[in-house]
């Protein structure tokens, strides 16, 4: 038998523990640690293997989105922990010395090979098996099929809504000032967020002025206006894609507080878009408040905190960057089949050619090289 402390840090008046390994029948009560106000603590003696378990806060059943979760026969949510012969600690995450021996397991499995024309090269040679590539889908789609939108919220921060009517000099001074790459834009005539504001849009502008100096000049750029814009971008698409619906009768693309991040996640992938405003209506139909822009960066942050502790429940994250068929590769390395080439710029190359490759290669970022091919530095859109 092994010692094992349960924790509960989110406060409440009453916490019972209840777990698979009694049956889910006998509540046991968890007492407040000493000189804290919300963390309640008991400590279980277990056998080793894997065991369920759940929080009943107040006569309301919770789990800890912090740990690791798994969905039972009965498609309920549990807290999952496993328990090992050799835990001489109580607690219910891996320890230092055994994520130290994953991280040395890794590099042991890899080599480096120099070359003096390539330079370093990286050979993997591990691979997930079909049943490890199951496993890991399996687990995200219970982890984001469980977690809500309102998780991406932070603890503390700000978010940010532009006037639709605010001039498009303004605009990019503020967005680049907040450090944003995308911000929701507010109709104050229908009081509602009416689209979204992206680097994209920054990007194209400077290129129809590099392009056409007659489209808008600096002095019409502090008068024009983000919402003349966006209808500006509209006519010149469908032009080049025939007709299309107007901005102002276009459905907004939003996600709700209780979503869960399984239908964010899709809604950001399948309509190739950055970011959704996540927004939340009073029941009285009040004003709609922003609570935050959720992208799949947020998404990829909430799964990384939730396994960090936990590697070996998603194989997935073990595996080096370079066995996985994500992101962008030159073909001549290491043989690998890319199915887009990596594109690239010499820094004596224009600006106008980095911004064109963005909206047409309909990437992030662009490595710059210098004349010899060696990299020197990233441009992004943001």
């Amino acid at each position: 038998m092994v010692l094992i402390t349960f924790t509960w840090r989110y406060g409440g008046s009453q916490v019972f523990l209840y777990g698979s390994f009694n049956g889910w029948t006998d509540q046991l009560l968890m007492n407040l640690v000493e000189g804290s106000a919300a963390v309640f603590q008991r400590i279980i003696d277990l056998p080793p293997g894997y065991h369920q378990y759940k929080f009943l806060i107040d006569g309301t059943w919770q789990v800890d989105q912090e740990q690791l979760c798994v969905q039972d026969e009965y498609g309920a949510i549990n807290n999952l922990i496993f328990v090992k012969e050799s835990d001489s600690t109580p607690s219910a995450l891996l320890r230092e010395d055994t994520q130290s021996k994953l991280v040395s397991g890794f590099a042991r499995s890899m080599h480096l090979e120099a070359s003096s024309s390539r330079g370093l090269q990286l050979e993997p040679v591990m691979q997930l098996s079909a049943n490890e590539i199951d496993v890991s889908r399996r687990r995200l789609f219970m982890l984001l099929s469980s977690s809500r939108a309102d998780g991406l919220i932070p603890n503390s921060g700000k978010v940010f809504a532009l006037d639709s009517e605010v001039a498009v000099k303004q605009a990019f001074h503020i967005m680049y000032e907040q450090g944003l790459a995308v911000m929701p834009l507010w109709d104050e005539r229908n009081a509602k967020i009416s689209g979204m504001l992206t680097a994209s849009d920054f990007i194209l502008i400077l290129l129809k002025l590099h392009g056409s100096h007659s489209m808008l000049s600096n002095d019409e750029l502090e008068r024009h206006t983000v919402s003349a814009w966006k209808y500006e971008k509209f006519q010149l698409h469908a032009e080049v894609s025939g007709p299309m619906i107007p901005p102002n009768r276009r459905v907004l693309l939003q996600a709700g507080p209780d979503d869960s991040l399984k239908d964010v996640a899709l809604l950001l992938l399948h309509n190739k878009i950055s970011a959704v405003p996540l927004l939340h209506s009073p029941e009285d139909e009040s004003c709609v408040q922003l609570l935050h822009t959720a992208c799949l960066a947020g998404i990829s942050k909430h799964i990384c905190r939730h396994f960090r502790h936990s590697l070996e429940y998603l194989p997935l994250l073990q595996q080096p960057v370079g066995n996985l068929p994500l992101g962008t590769w030159a073909r001549e390395v290491g043989g690998r089949a890319s199915s887009r080439d990596l594109l690239t710029l010499y820094s004596r190359d224009p600006l106008s050619s980095a911004l064109k490759l963005l909206i047409e290669g309909q990437i992030s970022s662009i490595p710059i090289l210098d004349d010899n091919g060696a990299l020197i530095n990233v441009y992004s859109r943001r």
